[in-house]
């Protein structure tokens, strides 16, 4: 179930975008909470590629291994975590448009078990607050960067 959705234009071209969208390396200065990166995976981003991400959240340090799910270069791409009930997915859609390329972002939350469920508000609150703004620090990261 989508809880989170955001759109915006970038002022490049589509393979640029995508290609620093998908350079998880580049996490740190794109979201927020992300303080370190460790690619898991070997060679280009693919489906089935993990990257360990670790956030630091209200002041505590939380890791999880992110794969991506799907991967259409330069079109989409989805990756997904799963850890202590919480299914976490998150969707990306790349288009060309006359000014640069729009990028479209979904947020999906699963979650398992009685008490997650009770704090599922709580939890997108949470994770809205952290990784809302995420585009908005992609487009100054590639427009400044690129």
């Amino acid at each position: 179930m989508s809880f989170l959705e955001k759109s915006i234009t970038i002022k490049k071209p589509v393979y640029e975008v995508f290609e620093a969208a998908t350079d998880f390396k580049n996490s740190p200065e794109i979201m927020d909470a992300v303080i370190k990166v460790e690619l898991l995976s070997e060679g280009p981003v693919r489906e089935g590629y993990q990257f360990k991400e670790t956030r630091e959240i209200r002041g505590r340090k939380a890791s999880s291994v992110i794969e991506v799910t799907k991967f259409l270069k330069n079109q989409r791409y989805s990756v997904q975590s799963v850890q202590n009930g919480l299914d976490l997915r998150y969707h990306y859609t790349f288009s060309e448009v006359s000014d640069g390329t729009k990028v479209e972002f979904r947020g999906e939350l699963y979650t398992e078990g009685l008490r997650n469920k009770l704090a599922r508000p709580l939890i997108e609150r949470i994770i809205r607050k952290e990784d809302q703004d995420h585009l908005v620090h992609l487009k100054n990261y590639i427009e400044t960067n690129r």
